[in-house]
């Protein structure tokens, strides 16, 4: 068993190590500036024989270029070119069995004198697929045997030994990203191209169509605009977890209005009961906000986000409905933003602008809520009150609570809410977390100019 190595205190300050390590970037970034200024005709015919070739791109290398070639392998194909590694070793143990003459050879080789790659050129010559390297000198074993070569030119190592593949690899990685990137172009490579290979994850359901995110029809609840709200509220049950709003429908089946759980909760509020016995015609939102089937679900989020609101009804060519969007089934495809900040305030919103801070107090929250920064609280003077501010009821005196995102103090945004009322405009899509003590009355309106994806509200 071989003794520990043993630890021993770095012969630099933390300020001399701040300044090595950006001596390294600059050193890199000025190699990628360098190898920007030298590309010439050969990266175009390169681009050309990609972009036509019928079979697959091979991407070889070994050590460090290796690496940096099986990361490119995966570029190519996630953009829309067909990409396999072929490792140098393995080739010539039987691995040029996958080499065909319709595929292009892609060879990354800092000397291009390295054993491993020398030894496949020979038979890879021999099956006839084009090769193309990426190497210092056209001058090299390897770029004497490639029809295109890409020359890096004469580079200096980050490392202070003058050693470690480090600005060599870097070189590589940007010039086989340029390559990967323009040859997606001239494929005509898009975003349906994209969510196609990107089925997986948040990133693949953003590229998606809003059907394939939207709750069926047998899942939301319909009703129709010839009843009252009483009898669409007593009709429009559902056993399992419903959404948050209801699509009215006429006779014909087509989307007329939209009821949401918001506007019955402004009826209370306001103390608007008989309402309940009017027709929904008269109550609910005309003409609502909708998606039609086929839409990229990117232009949902957009709508949801900057109309605030939290339902959106998804309707076919006829304008029935077939589905409907709803907020909690697309939380973490917005816009990540900073945690946000809440404290509670004391006195008059006439007076907000100078009003006494408190003590923050807990705010009970998930913990996915701003995808992984979580809610906390802080003192945060709110000032966005000012006279004159059109499309405002301003709250009562009491203890309130504010709440806003750091970045946007600045910008006129924010929100406040009583104390006691759930907080459901935390950021778009989030669940709400909820205050529950010293409860008030709430105002008819609670926002104070929020940004485009501050809170979903009631539908508009």
């Amino acid at each position: 068993m071989s003794a520990p190595v043993p630890r021993i205190s770095s012969p630099l300050a933390p300020h001399e190590q701040l300044l090595a390590a950006r001596h390294i970037l600059a050193r890199e970034a000025e190699a990628l500036e360098l190898l920007s200024a030298r590309l010439d005709t050969e990266f175009c015919r390169a681009a050309d024989l990609l972009a036509m070739c019928e079979g697959n791109l091979l991407l070889c290398g070994i050590g460090k270029a290796g690496l940096i070639a099986q990361k490119l392998t995966a570029t190519f194909s996630s953009t829309g070119t067909p990409a396999h590694f072929l490792h140098p070793a393995e080739a010539i143990h039987g691995d040029l069995g996958r080499v065909r003459r319709s595929d292009v050879v892609l060879i990354l080789s800092q000397s291009g004198e390295t054993e491993e790659i020398t030894r496949i050129l020979p038979p890879l010559r021999e099956l006839g697929p084009p090769l193309v390297a990426m190497t210092a000198r056209r001058t090299s074993s390897l770029g004497k045997a490639a029809a295109i070569t890409l020359e890096l030119g004469k580079l200096q190592e980050a490392c202070p030994l003058g050693l470690a593949p480090s600005t060599s690899t870097t070189a590589m990685l940007g010039l086989g990203d340029a390559l990967a990137l323009v040859v997606s172009q001239m494929r005509g490579f898009d975003q349906r191209d994209f969510a196609r290979l990107h089925p997986g994850g948040a990133l693949g359901r953003k590229l998606a169509k809003v059907e394939d995110v939207m709750r069926p029809l047998g899942e939301c609840r319909l009703s129709s605009c010839g009843l009252t709200v009483r009898q669409v509220l007593a009709t429009a049950r559902m056993p399992r977890r419903r959404t948050g709003a209801i699509m009215i429908v006429d006779p014909h089946g087509v989307l007329r209005g939209i009821f949401t759980d918001s506007d019955l909760a402004r009826l209370f509020e306001t103390h608007n009961d008989r309402q309940l016995d009017l027709p929904i015609r008269q109550v609910m939102t005309k003409h609502p906000r909708q998606v039609t089937l086929g839409m990229p679900l990117s232009s949902a989020l957009e709508i949801l986000a900057e109309r605030k609101i939290s339902e959106l009804p998804v309707v076919d060519a006829e304008q029935r409905p077939v589905g409907l969007i709803d907020i909690t089934d697309v939380l973490g495809m917005f816009e990540e933003r900073g945690p946000l900040r809440a404290a509670v305030v004391t006195g008059s919103a006439e007076a907000a602008g100078a009003s006494t801070i408190t003590s923050p107090i807990p705010i009970s929250a998930p913990s996915d809520i701003g995808q992984g920064n979580g809610l906390h609280t802080e003192e945060w003077i709110i000032s966005q009150v000012e006279p004159g501010m059109p499309d405002m009821q301003r709250p009562p005196t009491g203890t309130w609570i504010a709440a806003g995102w750091p970045e946007d103090q600045n910008a006129s945004a924010g929100m406040i809410y009583p104390v006691g009322q759930a907080l459901a405009d935390i950021p778009a899509g989030a669940s709400p977390p909820t205050v529950t003590s010293n409860a008030i009355p709430r105002p008819n309106s609670s926002a104070f100019f929020g940004p485009a994806r501050t809170p979903p509200r009631t539908h508009a």
